[in-house]
């Protein structure tokens, strides 16, 4: 049960080992990619935040609308730290790839995604679009992320890579793009409606909120505070309920 997609999986962890391994500019710009997506993904649905103020349904429409971070990454191709935390996993557990190959890929890809998340929070800043209501919603939401204790991070971070590792995995099984896309659809939606964290959307949501300096309690340490627990977070979510769990399935006789 599920070896063939447990296979394209492992055949997906030995495309990156070697890709990483032989053009590792090539691995980092896919990265890079990889956090300008998110980014502008993270980026349109506080700006519809904003715009919406107290409406009690705004949330829901937020969630609706965050599909094209995901969608973008699967269909143009790009790394994500997250998605790796799956991919990666499932090939070191089938001895398909090192461990050494494993840790390369996810600081790689993190730091790609760091510095494209970045480079999208300053070009999104210099529009000037990141004031009025929009800037506030953003300053706002930064703020809550840089303050919630430990503990609530961490399990936010586990809930919310579960369900990006879901659509990931979801996206081997399918056999069509737009069978993909209806379940990135489903599973961001529940992670962004429920309220979970994500460490790359976090880099470029809380990397505006710093730039606006609307509020002097908007730290570069607050912002790597939540990075830190939100990534342990979803590297547990990714490995121990997604990944492990289908390896362990698949092994069955």
């Amino acid at each position: 049960m599920y070896k063939d997609e447990l296979n394209a999986v492992c055949n997906a962890s030995i495309s990156k080992s070697n890709l990483i391994n032989n053009n590792i500019l090539g691995y980092f710009v896919s990265s890079m990619l990889a956090g300008i997506y998110v980014g502008l993904g993270i980026l349109l649905i506080f700006s519809i935040g904003g715009l919406l103020g107290d409406f009690k349904g705004t949330k829901i429409i937020m969630g609706v609308s965050f599909g094209i971070a995901l969608s973008s990454v699967i269909i143009a191709g790009a790394e994500l730290f997250t998605g790796n935390n799956l991919i990666m996993t499932v090939g070191v557990l089938n001895k398909k790839i090192s461990f050494t190959n494993l840790i390369k890929v996810w600081i790689v890809s993190y730091i790609g995604n760091l510095i494209g998340a970045v480079l999208v929070s300053v070009l999104f800043y210099l529009t000037g679009l990141a004031s009025g209501d929009i800037g506030s919603f953003i300053a706002n939401t930064s703020l809550t992320k840089m303050t919630l204790s430990p503990k609530a991070l961490l399990f936010r971070g586990i809930l919310c890579n579960t369900l990006v590792c879901l659509a990931v995995w979801c996206s081997f099984r399918c056999k069509s793009d737009s069978g993909k896309l209806i379940m990135i659809f489903w599973c961001l939606f529940a992670f962004i409606t429920s309220g979970y964290e994500h460490s790359i959307a976090n880099m470029t949501i809380m990397a505006v909120g710093l730039l606006t300096n609307s509020e002097p309690n908007i730290t570069i340490y607050g912002y790597f505070y939540n990075l830190l627990f939100v990534t342990i977070g979803n590297i547990i979510g990714g490995v121990f309920l997604i990944a492990l769990p289908y390896h362990i399935i698949a092994k069955i006789k």
